[in-house]
């Protein structure tokens, strides 16, 4: 793994991580995103990250705006940090799987906070899917992968 950051897309992407995350969006398909992050420079950054990568990415500051969004469409994947105002990620994660119960699988989350209780133990109980910040671009791919394949999964599974 190369130690290109989200920073990188501005530039300071080596070559093997350009053609390391080449491969890797070869292998995705178009897929809606929902960004969920109050970072403003972050979502911008990570947003252009993911149009890079053939997503279709909507981006909310908050768990509020973010619910309004999944109550309208269904997402194939929810990136979600977990210290928002207005609503948390892990409330944003409550609200969304009471609301639209197939979504609770497609989770993300992003966080900088790996040393908070409260963070940890939530993630833990719901056994998340989690990325810590700063993260590296092919790190945040292969877990986007990871996650639409578990999703997919669980559907399936669900159907038989």
């Amino acid at each position: 793994m190369t130690g290109a950051c989200f920073g990188s897309i501005f530039g300071f992407m080596t070559a093997s991580s350009q053609s390391a995350a080449s491969a890797d969006s070869a292998e995705l398909e178009i897929k809606n995103v929902l960004l969920v992050d109050d970072d403003e420079e972050l979502a911008i950054t990570l947003k252009q990250l993911l149009e890079s990568h053939n997503f279709i990415v909507t981006t909310s500051s908050n768990g509020a705006d973010a619910l309004r969004e999944v109550m309208a469409f269904d997402f194939d994947i929810i990136i979600c940090d977990m210290l928002m105002p207005k609503m948390a990620g892990d409330m944003f994660y409550l609200a969304a799987k009471t609301t639209k119960p197939q979504m609770a699988n497609r989770f993300l989350f992003v966080t900088g906070h790996a040393d908070n209780p409260k963070v940890d133990s939530f993630l833990k109980s719901i056994d998340a899917q989690v990325v810590f910040k700063p993260v590296l671009t092919e790190e945040l791919v292969r877990m986007i992968s990871l996650v639409l394949q578990q999703a997919e999964n669980a559907e399936k599974a669900a159907a038989q």
